[in-house]
């Protein structure tokens, strides 16, 4: 895996988040990449359908701010390599695509809860990325807590 040069790691800032971040620091501890923290969260109007008769802009910023602040402490947990974060208002598997079109990505790594069936088809983040990609992905099997 040594070949990567640019990985693009999506968190959805659940406290499973970690898992992904140590397994980045396992895979990848002393090799010679660049890594991207992406949270890609969609707009409140499209998560409540647009009906809700209110100004949601502050609430949104307000959980733009929060995103910001968890992918600062994720950045220090890799210090060892070059990071940056960003927070991106989409749809998460089309803001993943466009970002590692436009930033030379080589590597999407995402947490996957290895749900199969019906929820696999309508709610897997992991597998809406690995559908379109441009580059390699790493899906990272999440160890649900007990």
């Amino acid at each position: 895996m040594s070949h990567y040069k640019h990985i693009l790691v999506g968190l959805d800032l659940s406290a499973e988040s970690k898992q992904v971040i140590d397994k980045i620091k396992t895979l990848f501890g002393g090799k010679d990449i660049k890594i991207s923290l992406v949270h890609v969260q969609e707009p409140l109007s499209f998560a409540y359908g647009g009906d809700i008769p209110m100004d949601l802009s502050e609430i949104q910023t307000q959980l733009e701010t929060q995103a910001n602040q968890a992918l600062d402490d994720y950045k220090a947990q890799l210090s060892e390599f070059p990071v940056d974060a960003h927070v991106i208002i989409g749809q998460p598997a089309t803001e993943m695509h466009r970002f590692a079109r436009e930033h030379n990505i080589d590597l999407i790594v995402v947490g996957s809860h290895g749900r199969h069936g019906l929820a696999l088809i309508f709610g897997s983040t992991a597998n809406g990325v690995l559908h379109g990609a441009n580059c390699d992905v790493l899906a990272v099997r999440i160890k649900e807590a007990d």
